[in-house]
């Protein structure tokens, strides 16, 4: 004999995965609900029967709408169905925070009092009200499965609205009922396979920002609160399965939640092992701020700049704006009934730990935000106007070859004419995508030179639309060896200071009369790390990243960004008289290039190695310490005899063992 069975929300996520497990009993049917219409609605539900498995016989779709009375089916389709549905599956509702209080209260209250009327209406043999944990509100204490009236804190209306809707088939079942609570559902813990970013997920990307910023064996700080039960879809299936096919077990609710849930910092702190992110080693609990009143709070958001401040925070990361308010979550689910049922059937919730890098990999690959954006290079410049300064040779010349094959104008400046018709001709070769390359020759250290060639770009090609400061000048002397070289201070400051300010003034009108456009500055690793040696250097790159990061507090709501790239040791004709550093390990130019294309391709504020980052926050914190490991370098990697002002500089003698594994260790940093 057939089993009728009767699905509302056969598409969604728990949903789809509830009907293939049904289907895969013999002997059984299943009626679904289908809303949309026309070519859109046959190609879903063909794409539903192909991940079933089966043809149109043995699921059935029924035209109907949610919303409607009695669900909107045609008395035709009742008088069909009378009868023959032994279960009826209530999963269709919204399980968003984001979601707004009118669409929830439509979907989840109204929609099951509809679903409720219908299931009446055809007699259905038994009704199974999937609901949530958050019928429970924020309780204060344990919740077993036979309470229901005793919730409390229902103010959120996701809260509120599951709980009336479970309320409603409670109340208004001319049948049998069954209810499912399962806890904050994530993806397959097999396949990691997820539909949505909700619950833990929203957290991801937090995580991801870390790992790429932090080294991984850096505790970062973190935060605590409440419990968070988290269930992985397979086995809230599994478990509702083998449930509603029991004898005995009506008229209650059903638990499907994780027995030993965890704490939110250790939630956080499973999914970073995860990702291979820092672990929050040091956490603030979120409990603190539940004794700010309520009205201070209420006064701090009314500031522009902090409700500013949080509204890019939350957007950033992905949050819900209300999300914070769940980090206390203070409710312990008791799960006896649903393990009394599940007893000996090897259906059990596993842990997180085991399951949590299955979920990140999926998200990586398949849910960051990040994908669903354009984050080509071709995306971000073609047709566009981009400046290079010191675009002849190294890292300019190699950043241009990528720029303009990507299809933008490129412009490269540089003093040499000779370097200059020679950089042409590469960058030109590499052209594609109508692409273009104009060069100019120019001091951008000469004020005179500087305004006239700006001027002529401006008027040529309308301006700028990104614009890389690239062209510097690099002095590697000790300073008890500048002593009466006070030039080397003046002309590292002239090149890389004051030649990148004229040339970024000279554009910055340009880009805020458009609200649109870009200033890349190139800086060094040495300003995290205070590198000795490079006291001029550093000095003038340390003005640079002071202007750029006044300029971008000023810039911030005109459409301009500014990034500061901190750029390691590359391999370039600037390094090239210190011999000492053919032994060094250094980045190549295509790599150096690499990181302004990730410049131009996500706009961050700045880009700098971990290690680099890392010196800053030794400096930081730790400043004593940091300033031992640097003076050991110091100490280890004397002047070349030609800082020292000797002429006819022998070659450099092999490096030690201390200096190599010195090298190795702090890759990419000046010495």
């Amino acid at each position: 004999m057939t089993t009728g069975y009767f699905i509302t929300g056969a598409s969604g996520f728990i949903g789809k995965r509830l009907v293939r497990k049904i289907l895969a009993r013999e002997d059984t049917v299943v009626y679904f609900l289908s809303r949309a219409a026309g070519a859109r609605g046959e190609k879903q539900r063909a794409a539903l029967l192909d991940y079933w498995g089966v043809d149109d016989k043995r699921a059935v779709a029924v035209a109907g709408d949610l919303t409607q009375p009695e669900l909107g089916v045609s008395a035709a389709d009742r008088r069909k169905l009378s009868g023959k549905i032994a279960h009826f599956v209530h999963l269709a509702a919204v399980y968003d925070l984001k979601a707004s209080a009118e669409e929830q209260q439509a979907t989840n209250i109204e929609g099951t009092r509809n679903t409720v009327q219908f299931a009446n209406a055809i007699k259905a043999g038994r009704f199974h009200c999937v609901s949530s944990i958050a019928a429970a509100g924020m309780y204060e204490g344990v919740w077993r499965e036979d309470m229901f009236d005793e919730a409390e804190n229902l103010e959120h209306p996701y809260f509120a609205t599951k709980h009336e809707s479970e309320g409603i088939a409670r109340r208004e079942c001319a049948m049998p009922w069954r209810v499912y609570r399962p806890g904050l559902v994530v993806g397959d813990s097999k396949t990691g396979e997820m539909d949505k970013i909700d619950g833990p997920y929203y957290f991801f990307k937090l995580i991801q920002k870390m790992r790429k910023y932090l080294p991984s064996w850096m505790p970062a700080i973190g935060i605590e609160g409440g419990r968070i039960n988290i269930v992985p879809v397979d086995y809230v299936v599994d478990a509702m399965d083998h449930i509603m096919h029991l004898e005995k077990g009506d008229g209650k609710a059903y638990h499907l939640t994780d027995p030993n849930p965890h704490r939110v910092g250790d939630v956080l702190n499973i999914f970073c092992k995860a990702a291979h992110a820092p672990r929050m080693e040091m956490r603030i609990n979120a409990a603190l701020f539940g004794f700010i009143p309520r009205g201070v709070k209420k006064s701090i958001m009314s500031l522009t700049p902090a409700r500013r401040i949080r509204n890019a925070v939350m957007k950033d990361l992905g949050l819900p704006e209300d999300m914070m308010q769940f980090v206390n979550y203070p409710t312990r689910f008791d799960a006896r009934e649903t393990e009394k049922a599940l007893k000996g059937t090897g259906i059990a919730c596993p842990n997180l730990e085991t399951y949590a890098w299955v979920l990140w990999d999926y998200w990586e690959r398949h849910l960051d935000p990040d994908l669903l954006i354009d984050r080509s290079l071709k995306g971000k410049v073609r047709g566009k106007v981009v400046m290079i300064t010191g675009g002849s040779s190294g890292i300019g010349l190699a950043a241009a070859k990528k720029i303009i094959e990507a299809g933008a104008t490129v412009i490269i400046v540089a003093r040499d004419a000779e370097k200059l018709a020679a950089a042409h001709a590469e960058i030109e070769a590499c052209a594609k995508n109508g692409g273009k390359v104009f060069t100019y020759s120019a001091d951008v250290g000469d004020e005179n030179a500087c305004a006239e060639f700006a001027a002529t770009v401006n008027n040529k090609h309308g301006g700028v639309d990104i614009l890389v400061n690239n062209a510097g000048r690099s002095i590697r002397r000790a300073i008890e060896n500048s002593q009466g070289r006070f030039h080397d201070f003046e002309r590292t400051m002239h090149v890389n200071y004051f030649g990148a300010l004229r040339v970024t003034l000279a554009f910055l009108p340009g880009m805020t009369k458009k609200r649109r456009g870009q200033v890349i500055n190139i800086s060094s690793i040495g300003v995290l790390t205070n590198a000795p040696r490079f006291s001029a250097y550093v000095a003038s790159k340390a003005a640079l990243d002071a202007f750029t990061r006044c300029a971008a507090s000023e810039y911030a709501d005109t459409g301009v960004k500014f990034t500061t790239i901190n750029m390691p040791l590359v391999k370039t004709p600037m390094i090239a008289p210190t011999k000492i550093y053919n032994n060094v390990p250094t980045l190549t130019p295509e790599e150096a290039a690499d990181m302004i294309v990730e410049a131009i391709v996500y706009e961050p504020v700045r880009i700098a190695t971990r290690l680099g980052v890392f010196g800053e926050v030794l400096h930081a914190l730790t400043p004593r310490i940091a300033q031992i490991v640097m003076n050991t370098s110091f100490r280890m990697f004397p002047d070349s005899d030609a800082a020292k002002g000797k002429d006819g500089a022998a070659r450099p003698a092999e490096p030690t063992a201390d200096q190599v594994a010195f090298q190795q260790l702090l890759k990419g940093i000046h010495f």
